[in-house]
């Protein structure tokens, strides 16, 4: 049997895995996608250094098939399966992908999780990138060009498990939003959870002490999940077009 999708009474929700948005409507509704270690953040941090766009895909499949419609001279190829750098593609942290060189140019970005997460809310009226990065930047933007409607905030997870450092990200946007919009904000009770998180996990132990956090750690990747930790040091607003992301 299908099971009918649920609408939203809340003005602002957090779904806590992106399998989630299997049983939630999208249509009319601003969709912030949020994978803290990286996806979010790598493609957030490439528009702000320099990339012309970024185009999340789905899979290695259909990233290989878009890198040779354009070509190598005009696109970087960067991703990972399971936290395994593809072959052949530059590993798809941040300042990896940056120090690659990618200035002027196509990324074409592939993730377990946060570009499938993007695919997913396809149907959204508007689907932006999320990140610590970014967060009071977007906030501003979606207060002002969005107000009255209802924004999801997405947690892109890990698998089909859920990640503390996206519901981490979660409440960092969920406390701009409500210090933006006051009452009119109506958190639900997930969003309002989110934003507990944020207030209690200081910067960078909530990240480097996660799951995910440690297994980077560990690779040597210490000085990217730092990175990723780095609140707003990036206020740019990336949003997805046409499968294109690109800066507004």
């Amino acid at each position: 049997m299908v099971l009918p999708k649920i609408e939203l009474n809340h003005k602002v929700h957090v779904l806590t895995r992106k399998e989630e948005l299997d049983s939630v409507r999208v249509a009319g509704k601003v969709v912030v996608i949020i994978d803290v270690i990286f996806a979010t953040t790598t493609m957030v941090a490439a528009l702000a250094n320099g990339a012309l766009e970024v185009i999340p895909v789905l899979d290695e499949a259909a990233a290989r098939a878009e890198g040779a419609r354009r070509g190598a001279a005009s696109c970087v190829l960067a991703g990972e399966l399971y936290a395994e750098t593809l072959p052949g593609f530059v590993h798809p942290a941040p300042l990896a992908l940056i120090e690659h060189g990618i200035k002027a140019k196509t990324v074409v970005y592939s993730t377990t999780n946060g570009t499938v997460a993007m695919t997913l809310a396809a149907g959204a009226r508007r689907i932006y990138c999320g990140a610590l990065l970014n967060a009071s930047r977007l906030v501003e933007h979606i207060a002002r060009e969005h107000a009255g409607e209802t924004v999801l905030l997405v947690c892109s997870g890990s698998g089909s498990n859920f990640n503390l450092e996206d519901f981490y990200g979660a409440g960092c946007f969920v406390e701009r939003l409500a210090d933006r919009l006051g009452p009119a904000a109506d958190l639900s009770d997930a969003a309002r959870a989110a934003r507990t998180v944020y207030r209690n996990s200081p910067l960078p132990q909530a990240l480097l002490e996660c799951r995910l956090g440690r297994m980077m750690s560990a690779r040597g990747l210490r000085h990217e999940v730092e990175f990723a930790c780095r609140i707003d040091a990036c206020p740019v607003v990336p949003v997805l077009e046409d499968g294109r992301l690109r800066l507004i």
